[in-house]
């Protein structure tokens, strides 16, 4: 098994492929969604269901933005409470 380091460098360490809510609606929400992108795409013309989808690909990419850009954040955070925890600075007054 390789070390964490080693799967980042091998580019095999790809958080948002292995994370899955564990909130009890994310199923329920994910099959609605799914049942009105089948609905819309009885609605629509060809041409508009094609430009709901292309939308929707963009408001995708957007929210992968937020979450690589939240990772991001909270491990940069996790790493500073480490580093102020090891190295002792802001210890409470004796």
């Amino acid at each position: 098994m390789r070390s964490l380091l080693e799967s980042l460098y091998y580019g095999s360490l790809i958080p948002d492929e292995r994370v899955v809510s564990n909130d009890p609606k994310y199923r329920s929400l994910s099959r609605q969604i799914s049942e009105s992108m089948e609905a819309w795409k009885k609605k629509l013309s060809e041409d508009d269901f094609k430009d709901l989808e292309a939308l929707a690909d963009m408001y995708h990419q957007v929210q992968g933005m937020d979450m690589a850009a939240s990772f991001t954040c909270g491990f940069k955070l996790g790493a500073a409470m480490m580093i102020e925890v090891l190295t002792g600075s802001n210890d409470p007054p004796r």
